[in-house]
C-alpha cells in the first residue's frame, strides 16, 4: 500500500463504496466492500470483506473472508478464516479466531476463541478458555464452563470478604 492510496483523517460518506488496495480513516454508507483494503471505523448496513481489516465496526450484516478487525457489532457476522478482537451479535458464524465473543446464537467451527457468551452455542472442533452459554451442541473443549464461573465467582467473593473483614479488625483505628 503506498502512501497516496491512504485517505487520512478523511469521512467517506455515500451509499456504497468500494475499497480496493487502499485504506480510509471513517467510511459511512449503506453498503461497503473492502478488497485488501482498511479502515479505522465503518457505520454500514452491510459490510463485506476480503483481506482485509477495520478497528471499528458497527453494521447489520458483516461478511469477512481471510479479514480481521478489533471490535465488531452487528445483527449477523460471517467470519471464514478471519478474526477479531471483541465480537458482538445477534447471531454469529466463526471459522477462524476471537478474544470475546457475545451473542445470542454462535456456530463456531475449528476456531479457537478465548470467552464465549451465549444463549445457545454450536461447536464443531473449538477451543475456549472461558464459555458462558445455555444450550451446547458439538465438540467443546474448555477450561472454564458455566459451572466452574459461577463456583470460581462464589469463592472469589467469600475469599474477598474474609480478607477485607480480616483487614477491618487488623487496621481498626483507635479514637
Amino acid at each position: 500500500m503506498s502512501e497516496e492510496n491512504i485517505i487520512p483523517e478523511e469521512l467517506i460518506e455515500s451509499e456504497v463504496v468500494n475499497l480496493t488496495e487502499t485504506g480510509a480513516e471513517t467510511i459511512q454508507a449503506e453498503q461497503v466492500r473492502m478488497q485488501q483494503s482498511g479502515a479505522n471505523n465503518i457505520f454500514a448496513d452491510e459490510i463485506e470483506m476480503s483481506q482485509s481489516g477495520a478497528a471499528g465496526i458497527k453494521a447489520h450484516t458483516i461478511s469477512m473472508q481471510e479479514s480481521g478487525a478489533v471490535a465488531l457489532k452487528a445483527e449477523d457476522v460471517t467470519m471464514s478464516q478471519s478474526g477479531a478482537v471483541v465480537l458482538q451479535a445477534d447471531d454469529v458464524h466463526l471459522q477462524g479466531n476471537a478474544a470475546v465473543v457475545v451473542a445470542n446464537h454462535v456456530e463456531l467451527e475449528d476456531s479457537a476463541v478465548l470467552a464465549v457468551a451465549s444463549q445457545s452455542l454450536r461447536a464443531e472442533r473449538i477451543e475456549t478458555i472461558l464459555l458462558l452459554a445455555g444450550n451446547v451442541e458439538g465438540e467443546v473443549h474448555t477450561v472454564v464452563d458455566t459451572r466452574d464461573a459461577i463456583l470460581i465467582g462464589l469463592l472469589g467473593g467469600m475469599i474477598s470478604g474474609v480478607f477485607l473483614l480480616i483487614g477491618k479488625f487488623l487496621f481498626r483505628r483507635n479514637k
